[in-house]
């Protein structure tokens, strides 16, 4: 890859970090439009954005951007207010960057050419022709008071390789005002040492301006984050005159700088008397009041060095793809532990079993550390679902309010790119289906804005996360003559309420009298289930008619590794994911059967099992104690009869395949220590099956009991 495509690429990757930044503080704009703050954050990022694309090769990017980019200008200068259009706007032009971006060389499209045309309509007249990107500064300057600044700017020696000229950033700066600009150039090494490509000046500039810090800043928005720059105010408000009357002694302005150190300053001054011992001999003030000042002004310092400290937090850009490899060979490294581990198991070798621990411990920090680095807060998409719920509400004319709860919850980073379609998809459902219109929710005594609340938390091993609104809900009546309609459930039948709200994840269930573009309550959830389901989860409905709708999703928190537990059937292995598995007991021959059906007594309770010698078909002589697995899905309790529990053990997840993908019960496979291969269970299909075995059963004995009764 030659420099300049990795140049552009380190530029996408750029824009792929600041468009998603550049959404969130819209969304936030749309909240608070008065917030200077926020309107900064996104002038900074289109600014970004614009100087980038251009310096990279991306035109069209930095010329549409560029006019969103002066509307924003005018925001800032308080000359354009913040209003439902002019967001609408931009939320377009982000969208139509995004879709710019994603294709290389493309061009603008007529949806780009119209958007900045409305937005060129929103500019004052003084501020709509065409020109630099500093036209807004220039229009503004001698409106008021000048204020003097000193800036210092020390770029990277490597700033020209990266197609900067430092020279046209100071001629930035002579734009917004007076500008007395210094070169330094005494760190230019000799002439062997002398590399031309490199930049060894530095500068020091004076500038006089009516524009604040915030426009200086922007002058070198582009190399900020590489270079030394320090802007300080100097005197605010000058409205004339040269400025020098009492201002600041030579040696604090040097000192101020850096270009003296103290203490060589203090020790020049040393060989005169101080001011304080000269005040004091001549009788104009006491050593007390000499000493009081000397204490102010030590504490003043003090106050000021602790703020210039501005400690910054390093980080390093890696590709998803580097991470993964990263991933995959951590895994690699954990069978290889596990095999040595159990080699050296057998051996009566004790410095050998000691190496084997020490690498067992080091694997385990290493696994941990690694998937640590994969782990990101979901609330780096809260982004992206308040902007669904802004634009569906707006499409629906619905007043919606997204609360959003826990977004410092981590997941790992695969697991939140694959959950997103289906959370975008819950929430439509709630938006179209779920909030009633404000007209409906005022006839009910409802607050005419609906509420829909996004929560994540920890559950034990896995991450909780809740989807739950204030509409009219599900009505199971409803749902229950869709079944009967679609022969899915027989007239006579009398399920729970919580079985018939579980029909709306059949496929093509749906009870929705319309056909609109945005899904139904209902409509797709089982292709939802079935995308949790693909990252081990599960999905949860609860409803009250009138009250709302919540829908529980719960998930692990890696794909990668887990810890399971280890059993064995016969000649064959199996994994159990741990956080599924609540205790084991033990099922003897005298007991199986004596409750009436496959149930086992757990201290007060009966429990369903299932036997996974029957399961999976295995044949061999089956052992005359059983060992029962309970594992919990749903706050339901069944119990997994196995002939051995081994033991815990950490799993590394490799896929099956597509030949295996329709397997039900089991969601992958890992690599044992002696090199053979163990299913991982899927705990949920055959918790499912259980359940259904028992309703089929429960039903029977109820239409027995009616017809013993007729």
């Amino acid at each position: 890859m030659s420099r300049k495509d990795q140049m552009q690429q380190a530029f996408l990757e750029e824009a792929g970090d600041l468009l998603p930044e550049l959404e969130s503080a819209l969304l936030e704009l749309d909240e608070r439009p008065e917030d200077s703050e926020l309107i900064n954050r996104v002038f900074r990022a289109l600014h970004t954005i614009k100087g980038s694309g251009s310096m990279f090769g991306f035109e069209a990017v930095a010329e549409f951007t560029h006019t969103v980019e002066t509307v924003f200008d005018q925001v800032r200068n308080g000359e354009v207010p913040v209003s439902k259009e002019l967001l609408d706007l931009t939320f377009r032009a982000k969208d139509e960057i995004q879709a710019l971006l994603a294709e290389p060389g493309g061009q603008a499209s007529e949806a780009m050419a119209a958007i900045a045309a409305e937005l060129r309509q929103m500019i004052p007249a003084a501020e709509a022709s065409p020109s630099s990107g500093h036209s807004g500064r220039q229009a503004s300057q001698g409106s008021g008071d000048e204020n003097v600044y000193r800036i210092r700017f020390k770029p990277d020696t490597n700033i020209l390789a990266t197609g900067t000229n430092p020279l046209a950033l100071l001629d930035e700066l002579r734009e917004l005002g007076r500008a007395h600009v210094i070169a330094h150039a005494e760190d230019i090494p000799n002439l062997q040492e002398l590399d031309p490509e490199q930049c060894h000046y530095w500068w020091d500039v004076i500038l006089t301006t009516d524009q604040g810090k915030n426009s200086i800043r922007d002058v070198f928005i582009f190399v900020e984050d590489d270079s030394e720059l320090s802007i300080e105010l100097l005197e605010e408000g000058v409205a004339g005159g040269d400025g020098s009357e009492g201002y600041k002694r030579l040696g604090e302005i040097l000192t101020e700088r850096g270009d003296v150190d103290p203490q060589e300053l203090q020790a020049a001054l040393d060989s005169q008397k101080r001011l304080g011992e000269l005040l004091v001999q001549a009788g104009l003030v006491s050593e007390t009041q000499v000493r009081s000042a000397l204490a102010e002004q030590e504490a003043v310092r003090e106050v000021r060095e602790k703020r210039s400290v501005d400690p910054a937090e390093s980080s390093v850009r890696v590709p998803a793809a580097k991470l993964d490899d990263l991933v995959n060979l951590v895994g690699e490294l954990v069978i290889a532990q596990a095999r040595l581990s159990q080699t050296v198991g057998g051996l009566a070798d004790q410095e050998l079993r000691g190496i084997a621990e020490e690498i067992e411990r080091l694997s385990d920090e290493l696994r941990d550390s690694t998937l640590g680095i994969r782990m990101l807060p979901i609330g780096s998409s809260f982004g992206k679902f308040r902007r669904v719920v802004r634009d569906l509400s707006r499409q629906k004319q619905k007043d919606i309010e997204l609360i959003t709860e826990g977004a410092d919850t981590e997941l790992d980073k695969t697991v939140i790119e694959r959950l997103n379609d289906p959370l975008v998809h819950l929430l439509r459902n709630s938006i179209d289906h779920g909030i009633e219109s404000p007209e409906e929710r005022a006839a009910q005594g409802k607050p005419e804005q609906g509420r829909i609340v996004f929560s994540a938390r920890h559950s034990g091993g896995n991450v909780l996360i809740t989807i739950s609104d204030d509409g009219r809900g599900i009505d199971p009546e409803t749902i229950r003559s869709k079944a009967i309609e679609k022969e899915l459930l027989s007239p006579e039948a009398d399920p729970s309420e919580k079985e018939l709200i579980n029909y709306i994840f059949e496929p093509g269930f749906s009870t929705s009298k319309e056909i609109s573009d945005i899904s139904g309550r209902g409509v797709g959830m089982d292709v939802v289930k079935q995308n949790i389901s693909a990252l081990r989860g599960s999905v949860e409905v609860e409803s009250e008619k009138g009250s709302g709708s919540s829908v529980k999703v719960t998930l692990p928190l890696t794909l990668a590794i887990i810890e399971g537990l280890q059993v064995r059937v016969d000649e064959e292995h199996y994994i159990i994911p741990l956080p599924a598995v609540n205790e084991c007991i033990e099922l003897n021959g005298q007991e199986a059967g004596t409750h009436g059906g496959r149930l086992v007594r757990l201290r007060d309770q009966l429990v369903p099992y299932i036997k996974l010698r029957d399961w999976f078909c295995l044949e061999g002589e089956k052992p005359e104690i059983e060992q029962v697995v309970i594992v919990s899905v749903e706050d339901k309790l069944v119990g997994l009869v196995v002939d051995e529990v081994i033991g815990q053990q950490q799993t590394v997840i490799k896929n099956l395949g597509r030949v295996y993908k329709d397997v039900r019960g089991v969601s992958g496979a890992t690599i044992k220590g002696d090199g053979s291969i163990a299913l991982i269970l899927d705990v949920d299909p055959l918790v499912r099956e259980v359940s259904a075995h028992e309703a089929a059963v429960s039903s029977t004995a109820k239409t027995a009991q009616r017809a013993e009764t007729v």
